[in-house]
């Protein structure tokens, strides 16, 4: 069973962290009836805003808010100091094992990486074999869900490489923060998130083909309005001053992507692009796809735009790739990593397997393209059914499974119908990669399990999500 859990506001014999201290001190002064009008005012705003997500599949309740929750996450500079360099040096390990598996392969040909979890990855895009994308940068925007586990130790859980959300929540936390709560924000100096958009917008500028103006042109392109993030996607382009798109919206002439405008074509240099690799080309990828662009494969293998991130970043944030990224950075970067991994069983190897399907009521066992929650085991939480029918699952399909041992996640002070209570929480901090270097806006979105005793921070699954300080010491 997982040791006790880190109270990151509380210390094991009553007495405060000082980061925490003037927060403790306000909780205790505030009358219950005041936290309870403000979590009230809290979601009042957010309906105000429409800040909505989609749960597809449930029809009782398609559009939702979010659960958020009143009281902020606090992070020493000390701490966001070691997070920014262990951040920095997984992206740039991630940026170089994309670039070698669709180029020289060095790490397959050294046997780091087994082949046949790149040939066979259903992420991995043939389609860029021997390419190199504009400035022979992959992943431009990530983000990378670390855990705490206590005062000095940060494990990262998941790299998402593809197209990572929830940014938008970020600084629409911080928004609602500040405005709900200035007295409190008066008392601590709060490093700003309100950067991140000119930051996203200089980092996507940088990117431009070499081909573009001077000025280059960014536009996010959209499933549209019934995909479940569409609020972040129009709040995104919104915040950047930049035009949100559907497919239909551009067309592609001689290798180069035209935008359609009520003052004839315009040439596109940068998408930021919010739809999945197999929509984005109906000619090349899947195509009954009525999302994409014809031509736009043409267009980026041409070296005339750029899409943010690159294609086929996937084969580099599964489950499985995971277990190997400590090896990954061993070999590219030639150090250790800063930031841990959680130990990982691959249920591919018979041994592991072996071991795993013994211990399926102590461990969490996820599919390996699994996401958002869904897919997975948390053994010590699990029923004796849910237990055998994952048995069955991973005796069926091994390869589609790792597992883990139940992390004790941190926990902090939440407003909940009892009153101020301890919840366990994440943190998914985005990593800005440019041709002119990696921005990192001090924060992220932290994730809290709202049900009590709960590991599961998934907003599909129940989960909320707080307002993040970075102590700006």
């Amino acid at each position: 069973m997982p040791s006790p859990a880190f109270d990151e506001m509380t210390l094991s014999d009553g007495s405060v962290r000082p980061a925490y201290r003037k927060l403790a001190e306000w909780l205790a002064a505030a009358p219950p009836d005041l936290l309870q009008y403000r979590v009230k005012e809290a979601e009042l705003l957010f309906r105000r805003i429409g800040i909505t997500f989609a749960v597809y599949g449930d029809q009782q309740a398609q559009e939702r808010l979010i659960p958020f929750d009143i009281i902020p996450r606090i992070i020493t500079a000390d701490e966001w100091a070691t997070l920014t360099k262990g951040l920095v040096q997984r992206v740039e390990a991630l940026n170089r094992y994309i670039s070698d598996v669709y180029g020289k392969r060095e790490i397959l040909k050294a046997g780091i990486v087994p082949e046949d979890l790149v040939f066979r990855n259903e992420a991995f895009r043939p389609e860029m074999a021997g390419k190199t994308p504009p400035h022979d940068l992959w992943v431009h925007i990530a983000g990378i869900d670390v855990v705490r586990v206590d005062a000095d130790t940060f494990y990262v859980l998941e790299d998402n490489a593809r197209t990572p959300s929830g940014v938008s929540y970020m600084l629409e936390n911080r928004e609602v923060m500040i405005r709900l709560f200035p007295e409190l924000f008066s008392q601590h100096r709060v490093a700003p998130v309100e950067r991140y958009a000119d930051e996203l917008l200089a980092t996507l500028r940088s990117l431009a083909p070499r081909t573009s103006s001077a000025e280059p042109v960014v536009v996010l392109l959209t499933p549209g309005v019934y995909n479940s993030a569409y609020y972040e996607h129009s709040f995104l382009a919104d915040k950047l001053g930049i035009e949100l798109v559907e497919g239909r919206d551009l067309f592609v002439r001689d290798e180069v992507v035209y935008m359609r405008t009520t003052e004839g074509p315009q040439r596109v240099d940068v998408i930021y692009r919010r739809i999945d690799d197999e929509f984005l080309d109906p000619l090349v990828f899947r195509p009954d796809s009525a999302l994409g662009v014809p031509g736009l494969m043409s267009a980026y293998h041409a070296g005339n735009v750029t899409l943010t991130n690159a294609i086929g970043t996937g084969v580099a944030d599964d489950k499985a790739i995971y277990s190997y990224m400590p090896e990954i950075i061993r070999f590219y970067l030639g150090s250790e990593p800063i930031l841990k991994n959680v130990p990982t069983y691959r249920c591919r190897e018979p041994e592991a397997l072996s071991y795993v399907l013994d211990h399926l009521d102590e461990l969490v066992v996820k599919e390996v393209h699994g996401s958002g929650g869904y897919g997975m085991l948390v053994g010590p939480h699990a029923s004796k059914e849910q237990i055998e029918l994952f048995r069955a699952k991973l005796k069926a399909s091994p390869a589609g499974f790792i597992a883990q041992p139940t992390l004790a996640l941190s926990t902090c002070p939440t407003y909940v119908a009892s009153g101020v209570s301890p919840r366990h929480v994440d943190l998914r901090p985005f990593v800005l990669t440019g041709s002119n270097g990696v921005r990192i806006v001090p924060g992220g979105l932290t994730r809290v399990a709202m049900r009590e005793g709960s590991l599961v921070v998934n907003s599909s699954q129940g989960g909320g999500t707080k307002d993040t300080w970075v102590l700006d010491e």
